[in-house]
């Protein structure tokens, strides 16, 4: 399984969306929390050129955020992405 990260924040519902979708897939992935580490919105901004939570990384590739991860799942490419072998 690819390394999976996702810039999240506790409050955010899309966030919870989004690892809930995760969880649901049985995806192994870290949780970068913006809201205990405010240096990451500079970093998210500098990976994405986007200034929202989620964002989400599959390996190399950036997903985007909960309704582009949710819109992958939609067309059946989630799986694949999570599992490529």
């Amino acid at each position: 399984m690819p390394n999976i990260v996702l810039y999240s924040s506790e409050s955010c519902p899309y966030c919870r969306r989004a690892r809930a979708l995760l969880d649901h897939k049985g995806a192994v992935y870290t949780v970068l929390d913006v809201d205990r580490d405010p240096r990451l919105w500079r970093e998210i901004a500098e990976r994405t050129g986007r200034a929202t939570v989620p964002q989400i990384f599959v390996g190399d590739r950036h997903v985007g955020g909960c309704d582009d991860l949710v819109a992958l799942d939609w067309r059946g490419e989630l799986d694949p992405l999570l599992d490529p072998l």
